[in-house]
């Protein structure tokens, strides 16, 4: 599994700490650092199941300086969504994790970073 996170956010980290908690092999990706191409954040979408402005940070400086708020969320402008997350990392929601079973969450919740973990039944 991969944990896209941003050093600096709160829950980023706690998400790290459940994951060592419970023993997790990751992989961590510092999103900022090394943003995702449009075909990965394109993947990522498809197994999170959510569209881009599901996921995306309109309350960042720079969604503001591009307007994003005003954008509507629509499929004609989808590739205009996940092409300004992939110029600008910080307009994605984080932690994103994306799961060795071709699932992803938003990790927001210790539900949502529990939700990806094998289980006993079906160990990674």
């Amino acid at each position: 599994m991969e944990i896209w996170i941003n050093p600096a956010c709160s829950k980023c980290r706690s998400a790290l700490s459940l994951l060592d908690a419970e023993g997790a092999q990751y992989t961590i990706r510092h999103y900022l650092d090394e943003p995702p191409t449009v075909p990965e954040l394109e993947d990522v979408l498809r197994r999170l199941n959510l569209e881009p402005w599901d996921i995306a940070r309109v309350g960042e400086p720079v969604a503001a300086e591009l307007g994003m708020a005003s954008w509507p969320c629509d499929e004609g402008n989808r590739g205009r969504w996940i092409e300004a997350m992939a110029a600008h990392p910080v307009l994605i929601q984080r932690p994103i994790i994306t799961a060795d079973d071709g699932t992803a969450v938003v990790g927001r919740s210790p539900e949502a970073v529990r939700s990806v973990l094998p289980t006993a039944e079906d160990p990674a």
